[in-house]
């Protein structure tokens, strides 16, 4: 069952929303802030979002520019060309203006999850100059192969899915406890850091960031 993640303050539309979406079959999480958007993203990983602009804290825009490898239509009542250009050059998928025809909405939301599904499909996660083969199970960096452990390739396969999320050190015990068993909260700060040395082997970059106190990330600064 595919999720879509709402990102709406306004409650009667997250409502109506969640109704159709839910007829559709499909799984959906709610956030009503874009804070609470980041909070919901550092531990799970929704197929599409659907994102107001006029948020309260983190606005529509900013929470857009730290989203990666998710497709985004936006739900905004602002109608103006040159805004839903500037919105689509910076990441959105697609746009829709409120008020909008749900079958309309619908079938935005069907063309997006086919071509992402199309995309994920080749098996392929790219970040930087990493490549993982999710199909092959092999990792190269800068075209040379990195032969890592079933634990480090989950911890990396699992920061790659989420290239712009920080992931908290129970999260990913237990996301990377479906590909692995052998990890434990004692362990993890040692696959972490055989896997950095591996990767770092290669060009001298550190791909992986630790978030002090709460987990890790991919280093986005190289």
């Amino acid at each position: 069952m595919k999720t879509i993640l709402i990102v709406d303050d306004d409650v009667y539309i997250g409502d109506m929303l969640e109704e159709l979406l839910t007829k559709e079959n499909y799984a959906v999480g709610r956030a009503y802030s874009g804070t609470e958007a980041l909070l919901y993203l550092s531990s799970r990983r929704p197929d599409l979002i659907l994102l107001d602009l006029m948020l309260p804290g983190l606005n529509g825009e900013e929470l857009l520019a730290l989203i990666k490898d998710i497709p985004v239509i936006v739900v905004s009542a602002k109608a103006e060309v040159s805004g839903k250009v500037d919105l689509l050059l910076g990441g959105a998928a697609d746009y829709i203006t409120k008020p909008f025809d749900t079958s309309e909405l619908l079938a935005r939301i069907t063309v997006q999850l086919r071509k992402s599904t199309g995309q994920r499909s080749a098996g392929i996660l790219s970040f930087d100059r990493i490549r993982l083969n999710t199909d092959a199970h092999t990792v190269t960096v800068a075209d040379t192969p990195v032969r890592l452990t079933q634990t480090e390739y989950a911890i990396l396969k699992l920061l790659m899915v989420n290239p712009a999320q920080v992931i908290t050190k129970s999260v990913m015990l237990d996301r990377i406890s479906e590909d692995t068993p052998d990890c434990t909260e004692s362990s993890l700060k040692v696959h972490i850091s055989n896997l950095r040395k591996k990767l770092r082997a290669v060009e001298g970059k550190d791909y992986i960031e630790a978030v002090w106190g709460i987990g890790f990330k991919l280093n986005e600064e190289l």
